[in-house]
């Protein structure tokens, strides 16, 4: 069964825009699928095929004359050496939407793309279902706190109590766990570990160096929702920090994980210069961390803060799904004053807090005093939790639903 996406919008806008499109994200997150859901007329070619992969290495130009436009092409990574000869016939010819591409594998793609097709493609990142996507509701405002938005949203919002919320949470975000199959959990994620490690990672760490992966990867979804402290996990592991930061970077590029750094502007001389660390799918990251029922995930010592990264995933897809690009940010300060989330448009800050309780007070929105001291002109603001309902908690703070995201 296919699950309508937000993005689809997305791809129909820049395919008016630009010759190329190109949809990168971790696997199995549905790239091809939504292409070819886009347009099934179009014609298509995957490189994960030896023979298709072989061809267009060794002889690209033969490659396009054999495959026309327009055309789907799945996993462009493998063959780099096309992209130089997509430039030259999409500036022979001047037509947009010649090609859709995809990318699953990041690390060197972006630099290839970037340097042969600059100004010619459009880019966008697929992750997993968002909420509204797994309502079969698909929302196309992108995330941000204000009146108008929440106004909105409570339209098409289902009320998800705390079973439900967290069985989401739990299950994850991936396609095929959530499309009416019957996958089991445990098996799925088992072989997207190992997939993922032996067809991305092996390429790029040394084979012996694979279960030391394992281990920051484990040791950082345990740490997801939190200040990642590099020191620490190289301590934990018995790696150096460079090794982790390098093996990090690519979990970043893989869009697995997410780095969000502190706010940028200078409101204190005593505020963290550390990221905080969370993953794109929150039942990856209770895979690895060996929450294995929803029941156990909810009442652990680790359920504010996946529920903190379903928020921040949420809201991050809020955006990418619709092709664009959040400024978002957090504060923390060495008096552990802390906001959880700082979005800024228009000139405007959005301070953020995430709880896990139904009836949040004025004591969790304490440090939102923080950005007026500072000058700053602050917008509305918000505490997403558990509510079932959306209400103001004060004169510029409303209380929002996590199930409204």
């Amino acid at each position: 069964m296919y699950i309508q996406r937000t993005i689809e919008n997305a791809i129909l806008r820049m395919n008016n825009s630009f010759p190329v499109v190109l949809i990168t994200g971790p696997r199995q997150v549905g790239k091809t699928t939504v292409f070819q859901c886009c347009e099934n007329t179009r014609n298509y070619v995957s490189l994960d095929i030896l023979e298709n992969r072989k061809l267009a290495q060794e002889n690209p130009a033969l490659f396009l004359e054999r495959f026309s436009t327009p055309l789907l092409i799945d996993e462009i990574q493998y063959a780099p050496e096309l992209l130089p000869y997509i430039k030259a016939l999409v500036d022979e010819k001047h037509q947009k939407g010649m090609f859709w591409i995809t990318g699953s594998q990041q690390f060197h793609l972006m630099k290839n793309v970037s340097e042969s097709l600059a100004g010619r493609v459009g880019i966008l990142n697929l992750e997993g279902l968002s909420l509204p996507e797994l309502m079969q509701k698909p929302f196309y405002e992108k995330f941000i706190p204000t009146n108008e938005w929440i106004s909105k949203r409570a339209v098409e919002a289902e009320v998800l109590d705390l079973k439900k919320l967290y069985q989401i949470i739990w299950r994850g975000s991936y396609p095929a766990l959530n499309n009416g199959e019957n996958v089991d959990w445990e098996d799925f994620y088992s072989s997207y570990v190992q997939t993922y490690i032996e067809r991305d990672i092996r390429q790029l760490v040394n084979i012996s160096e694979e279960m030391s992966f394992l281990e920051v990867l484990t040791a950082l979804a345990a740490r997801s929702g939190q200040l990642l402290n590099f020191s620490d996990v190289a301590r934990d592991i018995g790696k150096p920090v460079p090794t982790i930061k390098r093996w990090v970077s690519l979990l970043q590029t893989s869009s697995l994980i997410y780095l969000l750094y502190p706010f940028s502007k200078n409101i204190s001389n005593r505020a963290t210069k550390m990221p905080k660390i969370y993953f794109m799918d929150t039942g990856l990251a209770c895979y690895l961390t060996k929450w294995n029922t929803p029941e156990v995930l909810e009442k652990g010592a680790k359920s504010g803060e996946i529920l903190e990264t379903f928020v921040f995933s949420e809201i991050l897809k809020s955006y990418w799904h619709n092709g664009r690009k959040p400024a978002i940010s957090f504060y923390r300060d060495k008096e552990k004053k802390e906001i959880d989330i700082i979005m800024e448009e228009n000139g405007k800050v959005y301070p953020i807090e995430i709880k896990k309780k139904s009836n949040p007070d004025k004591k969790d929105i304490k440090n939102f005093d923080v950005l007026q001291k500072a000058g700053l002109s602050v917008g509305e603001g918000a505490v997403i939790c558990l509510a079932s309902t959306h209400l103001p908690l004060s004169e510029n703070v409303n209380i929002i639903p996590v199930s409204y995201l």
